[in-house]
């Protein structure tokens, strides 16, 4: 566990328990209305004589049970139970649409089940939420399926927002409902605002935003793909939500948390932490003679490499020893020919001019000198010379197996003699790195401080020219970059090569390519994965001087070294997601969550960081108190009214009021108050009202849904306007 660090573990979800049908006999013949809150993630349904509802996911699946291969049909809990059903379940609401009428039908059926329900025909007046605006499609074929298929007498639909509004503030009988208020209603699918005035709500100025909870959990869960793309374990959807509901709050000003958050200390102190189920990967024993007999092959194969490299640079060394010793003859002809011909020689040969040859020289000593030394390093040479008697042996003398064995041993001899000048070329290292070391040892002795100041300039200095390297790969990888323009302009200047006629070319003539050393610099120029020498010897010096500093520098530290600058993080986004160890299995479980707490909730007042185009909450709630004049709009702002589960994110209220109070007259008093029950109050404020005699008015009849059709509605106080008929 991370000290300092609170650690919450992930829910798992429990096996639901199955509940059992109530009695039916209670309202048996007795008419009591039924209340069905028909929301798009969960269904709540009972008698309005009830305290509380039943809930239960809104959610169906048909599937064939892989035992018995027998089709069955889940609803709610029942569908995370079964792996084959979680595939198949489908929802009656489609992003806050009411589309699939057969998972209503089957929802509705559940409902009348466990309401113990035993009659052909539902005889109860219904009253049903729908959301604000509801499609009259959506409308027509809900009433047809209730008229028509459960035969209920009367049905009533209303807005699930003003129903909590008319809960909390219920007047008491025989007072009408005549309360003031404006509704911002934060559902599943998308966030509601209702202005009400007299107990009446207007819905010609009310306004909805396509952003809710369902769009924020998968928001988070998409913070959390892009920060964690290598999570060992897969996040749910329910997962996402509850870190929603349990990490997520609203910020009273974003931009400035932002800015606080930019402290590392500060983003670290406000992370919470996630921890997932994981598993601890089981490592196989090994007796010890399989350990043993692993080694020893291991070794072997080793030593077979060991010998087939040592092969290859041994034919190498002897390619470039042949390459010099001909460059030196050739470079001592120059003296016995006329300038003519020496020239045409030289162009024979492939070099321009006396100093392409000098270079090419100087270079091929270079690489010799550098084969040599890695030959030498490891090499046990021999104790005694090795005798070669067949190579001063004329041809003439030899038959056919003589000819071949004196081959071998010209090149074994040539071999015996790379060795030999590679010792010597190592022992006169050898002996030049002592005297180095000593002159070193005095210079350290004599000024310690200059000495460490020489080396870490040394190291900059080295340091420099790698991060110049990067910089120029980086700048490469840039199309449009000075580096990249250069780079195009030799792979263009390369395809133009006019050294080999276009004729030739086009017949396949021979291509000159590599005759010249300044080929290889221009392919090392545009090849930007050709391997560096300069940058291997950088490396190596590096190394060597940083293990001189750490050596005799009491204040040069590992921290400081090119391989601890080079791997550091930044202090912010070491914060912002912090590493664990490469063996720590139960740490790369763990999901910390920082900004994303505060970022998804404020999608609601700026859906468009989220990818939504749509203003924001803030916005709508100006664009609705602008319609008003500001007798109402005080009226209006006194009892500002939030329900819904969202609602219940902390930093709501604060947030809220810091977004209302700019707009508002200062002398204009504002009260934010949240539901007693955010959830549930919507279904016990429709259960308050089927109890009135106001509830028998605004229901539509089986008669009158005859001579209407099922798009037609009654205009009353809490429902919708849109097809609606006056009461």
């Amino acid at each position: 566990m991370e000290e300092g660090f609170s650690i919450t573990r992930a829910p798992v979800p429990s096996i639901p328990s199955v509940p059992a049908p109530a009695s039916y006999d209670e309202h048996r013949n007795k008419q009591t209305p039924l209340i069905i809150d028909n929301g798009s993630t969960t269904l709540r349904f009972g008698f309005c004589t009830s305290d509380t509802p039943r809930c239960q996911p809104n959610v169906v699946a048909r599937f064939k049970e892989r035992r018995t291969n027998k089709p069955l049909l889940l609803f709610g809990d029942g569908v995370d139970v079964e792996s084959g059903a979680r595939a198949q379940a489908r929802m009656p609401w489609e992003g806050g649409v009411l589309l699939n009428f057969d998972a209503l039908e089957n929802a509705l059926d559940y409902a009348f089940i466990h309401l113990g329900i035993d009659t052909p025909t539902i005889d109860h007046p219904i009253l049903m939420t729908e959301r604000l605006a509801s499609p009259l499609h959506s409308r027509a074929l809900t009433s047809e399926l209730l008229f028509e298929q459960y035969n209920v007498p009367s049905l009533a639909f209303c807005v699930d927002s003003m129903m909590s509004f008319y809960h909390n503030n219920l007047p008491s009988p025989p007072v009408p409902f005549t309360s003031d208020g404006l509704v911002v209603s934060f559902n599943a699918a998308s966030t509601s605002v209702i202005p009400i005035l007299s107990g009446k709500g207007i819905m010609s100025h009310a306004k909805r935003i396509p952003w809710g909870a369902a769009q924020a959990t998968d928001y988070l869960l998409k913070l959390i793909q892009l920060k964690y793309p290598t999570f060992p374990t897969r996040v749910t959807p329910f997962q996402a939500n509850w870190m929603m509901q349990t990490f997520c709050e609203f910020a009273i000003d974003y931009p400035v948390l932002l800015r606080k958050l930019a402290d590392p200390l500060q983003l670290r102190g406000s992370e919470r932490i996630t921890q997932f189920p994981f598993s601890i990967p089981v490592t196989e024993e090994k007796t010890e003679e399989e350990l043993t007999r692993i080694a020893e092959r291991k070794r072997e194969q080793g030593r077979k490499l060991q010998e087939i490299a040592a092969k290859a640079r041994m034919e190498k060394l002897v390619q470039k020893e042949n390459d010099l010793q001909y460059m030196l003859n050739l470079r001592e002809r120059r003296d016995e020919e006329t300038k003519k011909d020496w020239a045409d020689i030289l162009r024979e040969e492939g070099f321009d001019n006396d100093a392409a040859l000098e270079s090419a020289i100087k270079k091929l000593e270079l690489n010799l000198k550098r084969a040599r030394k890695k030959e030498a390093d490891g090499d046990d040479m021999e104790d005694e010379p090795p005798s070669f008697p067949l190579i001063d042996v004329p041809d003439a003398d030899l038959d056919e197996d003589g000819l071949k064995e004196k081959k071998k041993q010209k090149l074994m001899k040539a071999g015996y003699d790379a060795r030999e000048r590679a010792k010597r070329e190592k022992e006169r290292e050898r002996e030049e790195r002592a005297a180095e070391e000593r002159r070193e040892a005095e210079e350290r002795d004599r000024d310690p401080v200059a000495w460490a100041a020489k080396m870490r300039q040394e190291q900059e200095a080295i340091m420099n020219r790698i991060k110049e390297r990067n910089r120029r790969r980086a700048a490469l990888s840039d199309r449009k970059s000075a580096a990249a323009q250069a780079r195009m302009k030799s792979i263009a200047n390369l395809a133009a090569d006019d050294r080999v006629p276009k004729k030739r070319r086009k017949h396949g003539g021979e291509d000159t390519f590599g005759a010249d050393d300044a080929d290889w610099a221009i392919y090392r120029k545009i090849n930007t994965a050709a391997p560096s020498s300069d940058e291997e010897d950088d490396l190596t010096n590096l190394h060597t001087v940083e293990q001189k500093l750490l050596a005799h520098d009491p204040t040069f530290s590992e921290e400081q070294t090119h391989a601890s600058l080079s791997s550091q993080r930044s202090a912010l986004i070491s914060a912002f997601r912090p590493q664990c160890d490469e063996g720590d299995v139960e740490g790369k479980a763990r999901l910390h969550l920082n900004v994303e707490r505060w970022r998804v909730c404020e999608a609601w007042f700026s859906p468009s960081m989220a990818g939504v185009d749509s203003a924001g909450l803030g916005e709508v709630l100006q664009m609705v108190l602008s319609r008003f004049s500001d007798e109402d709009k005080g009226r209006l702002v006194k009892n500002v009214f939030v329900t819904g589960g969202p609602s219940q994110l902390p930093g709501l209220l604060p947030r809220l009021q810091a977004t209302l109070r700019p707009v508002l007259p200062p002398e204009m008093p504002l009260e934010i108050v949240r539901a007693a029950d955010p959830v549930h109050d919507a279904w016990k404020g429709m259960a308050d009202f089927a109890k009135t005699d106001e509830f028998k008015r605004v229901g539509v009849t089986r008669a009158e849904y005859e001579e209407w059709g099922g798009e037609r509605i009654k205009r009353w106080w809490g429902g919708n306007w849109n097809s609606s008929v006056p009461i």
